[in-house]
Parts: structure tokens; sequence; C-alpha cells
């Protein structure tokens, strides 16, 4: 992830080296689901190369609904952070896609250690969060608004 910042910047170096050294490596081949809306969120990611769409299942509409595109130095994943810890969307690698895997558990018992760290990274998820919801509001609206629409 050179060149880019990292979503993790606004930790102090401590904390974010032990954020980091909770992390693993992984790799996900394109085309590959990282999760399906209403598993188990028990993890997050920060992605550092390819692409990931999320996506929605939107009723009579196959294949699921693409609502947003993720890249390089953004965090993927923000359902661990509240019950009933299921993902609210979907989400698959549009390319290969290397990335960091945080395990949940081992994040929360950071952050039950550490509450600057948890209140830190709770501050940045709710950002997702509202990126999110902002996103996937925009492509519903360009999917059921009317064209040319506006107050009748």
């Amino acid at each position: 992830m050179t060149g880019l910042p990292s979503p993790l910047d606004f930790l102090p170096p401590a904390q974010r080296e032990r954020l980091l050294a909770a992390g693993l490596d992984v790799t996900f081949p394109a085309g590959a689901r990282l999760f399906d809306e209403g598993g188990r969120a028990d993890r997050f990611w920060l992605l550092r190369g390819g692409e990931v769409a999320l996506d929605i299942c939107i009723p009579g509409r196959q294949p699921e609904t693409v609502v947003e595109t993720l890249g390089a130095g953004q965090l993927l994943g923000w359902s661990w952070t509240c019950p009933p810890y299921r993902w609210h969307l979907g989400a698959r690698a549009v390319t290969a896609v290397e990335a960091t895997e945080f395990p949940a558990c081992d994040v929360v018992a950071l952050c039950t250690a550490d509450p600057e760290l948890g209140y830190a990274l709770m501050r940045r998820f709710t950002e997702v969060v509202a990126e999110r919801l902002q996103a996937t509001r925009i492509r519903l609206l360009d999917l059921y608004a009317p064209h040319g629409g506006g107050p009748p």
C-alpha cells in the first residue's frame, strides 16, 4: 500500500502497531465471495490491493446489486461492531485482493484493554458506516427514482 494514506493513520503509532499485530495477511482471487448479507460478522479487513464490490440482495433481481466498490487503503466490514453481528451487505472480490484481516474477538480484546484505542476505532468505524449508508442510499436512488423527476 505504498504511497496511499492508511485508514489507520489516525491512531498513534503504538496503538496502530498493536492493532496491526492482530492482523493476518490474506488474499482472495477475483470472483471470491468474502461474505454474504446476513452471515456472521466476525472480522474486518484493511484492503491493500484489488477491488471489492459491496452488494445487496433485492428481491426479484439477480445477481446482487452493487452499491459501492472499495479499493486499496479502505476498510471493509463494520458489522462486527454491533449486535447481532450479521453482515448488512455482501462482498465479492472484483479483482484479486490483498488485505489484512482482523478477527473481531482479538480487536475487541485490544479495545477492552485500551479504551482510547476502542474509542478511536469506533469513531472511525462510525464514519465507515455513514459512508456506506450514503453510498447505498445514492445507489438505490439511481435504481428506483424516476429519471428527470423532482417534485410533481
